[in-house]
């Protein structure tokens, strides 16, 4: 990608962003992310419970990052988003610039999930192994959020209704497809609270956990953008 074109995402990638803070919002999948760290900070975390309470943190904000891309990718009009494409010259990038800005507002609601705690959560501060895996956990979680947030918004299901449900009853295909032994069959979402108990989290577990977790979300990363080639 040259300069110009560059410049022109990142552009459209702020004004997306300065759009969707202007419509609020962001104030229902915040709604939500606050209502998951009261149910699992209110009381305190024991020592040694950080990492398995970081596990439960992204397994539950998955549909919360859905919920904030799909706002960010709902915010523009269809005319508006007809008039980006014009603008950046090209459907790729202002579906980057899309990407991109919706990953923006994921990462910022993932850093407060991992740095509220350590202020307000925990019994004692985390060692740097557990800030890791908490992190990690978390990178992992808005990724998936992203890829269902994408595939649930407007440009692919432009009825709100079904939209919804879409984002839901794949959040829940997803958790119930990951009880399975077979860690593969989907993004292994139940795998990262069983495994964050674990010794040896980083070495042992979390490298398969996201390897799968990468090569599915990549899948329907992809799978978003050939839709967009018919749904503009």
């Amino acid at each position: 990608m040259t300069r110009t074109a560059t410049a022109a995402v990142l552009a459209l990638t702020r004004f997306r962003l300065a759009a969707y803070a202007r419509s609020h919002r962001i104030i229902q999948p915040f709604i939500g992310l606050l209502a998951i760290m009261i149910v699992l900070y209110s009381t305190g975390v024991p020592s040694g419970q950080e990492l398995p309470t970081y596990s439960d943190s992204a397994a539950m904000l998955v549909p919360v990052f859905a919920w904030a891309v799909r706002g960010l990718l709902d915010t523009e009009p269809d005319v508006q988003r007809l008039i980006s494409v014009t603008a950046t010259g090209r459907p790729g990038r202002e579906v980057t610039s899309g990407l991109l800005a919706g990953a923006s507002v994921a990462a910022g609601l993932a850093l407060l999930a991992l740095l509220v705690p350590l202020a307000i959560g925990f019994a004692d501060f985390p060692s740097g192994e557990v800030l890791a895996g908490g992190a990690a956990l978390h990178l992992l979680s808005l990724t998936t959020g992203t890829a269902l947030g994408t595939l649930t918004s407007r440009p692919i299901l432009p009825d709100p209704a079904m939209s919804t449900l879409a984002l839901l009853g794949g959040y829940v295909t997803i958790l119930l497809i990951s009880l399975a032994p077979l860690t593969w069959l989907t993004v292994p979402v139940i795998g990262w609270i069983r495994a964050a108990g674990k010794p040896s989290f980083l070495t042992a577990a979390l490298p398969a956990l996201a390897l799968i977790t990468l090569a599915w979300c990549t899948a329907a990363l992809v799978t978003y953008i050939r839709l967009r080639r018919t749904h503009p």
